[in-house]
């Protein structure tokens, strides 16, 4: 007796229907790699924003009040905002009132003080002046807080570091694919000279060394640096 074969009505993909899956994924995986590189390139200007600005407000200042931010003398001896407003000792430098206070740009945020670090009040003379935004409380350490940069790392100013003897800003957690980019465009992508240069950090917003950095940049996805330009 002979057994009947049944066949199966099995289907399967086509080779267009497979080259269409290809093409959608293709696209799927193009629009996101586009939409990192877009938000990478954000990233960038933004950064190279606070450089310029930061610069823009500080001179606004200076040329409007003949003084630095932060380290005006004259800041709690005039009336335009009191003397809570506290002020420096008119050096043209972050060197500060109190000679003990330290004075890098990364130093904790605290309510305005008499002999208080002149780059946190930096940060107060200018939110007062309206050259930046943030907190005018004068009682409150939100006044002195360096604003954060767009990589999570923070904003700052000090006198002399990374092999510079002049006032500096600092900006901190910069990705090594982000802050050559930086290097690149605001100065001559060296890490190790010219007027912008860059420190590989071992920890978040770490201080800047005293001497210029002797290492270039190395990319390799996990490296972050610290960046200061020469004011």
């Amino acid at each position: 007796m002979r057994k009947s074969i049944r066949r199966s009505n099995q289907t399967g993909f086509t080779l267009v229907e497979i080259a269409i899956v290809l093409v959608i994924i293709g696209l799927l995986l193009g629009g996101i790699l586009k939409g990192q590189e877009m938000i990478t390139q954000a990233k960038i200007k933004n950064l190279i924003n606070d450089f310029n600005g930061l610069s823009a407000a500080m001179y606004s200042y200076q040329d409007r009040y003949r003084a630095l931010p932060g380290d005006e003398l004259n800041a709690t001896t005039v009336a335009r905002w009191g003397a809570s407003a506290f002020g420096g000792n008119g050096s043209g430098t972050f060197v500060g009132v109190a000679a003990a206070t330290t004075q890098v740009y990364n130093n904790p945020p605290a309510a305005p003080a008499v002999g208080g670090p002149e780059n946190n009040l930096f940060w107060l003379h200018l939110r007062l002046s309206g050259f930046v935004p943030g907190s005018t409380d004068t009682t409150a350490a939100a006044s002195t807080q360096q604003p954060n940069n767009s990589v999570n790392g923070i904003v700052g100013v000090q006198t002399s570091g990374m092999g510079f003897t002049s006032n500096i800003i600092c900006t901190s957690n910069l990705p090594d694919k982000v802050a050559i980019a930086v290097d690149t465009q605001v100065d001559d992508g060296s890490s190790i000279r010219g007027q912008l240069r860059g420190q590989l950090q071992t920890a978040p917003n770490p201080a800047a060394s005293a001497t210029a950095p002797t290492v270039e940049f190395v990319e390799n996805g996990t490296n972050q640096y610290l960046l200061c330009k020469n004011l």
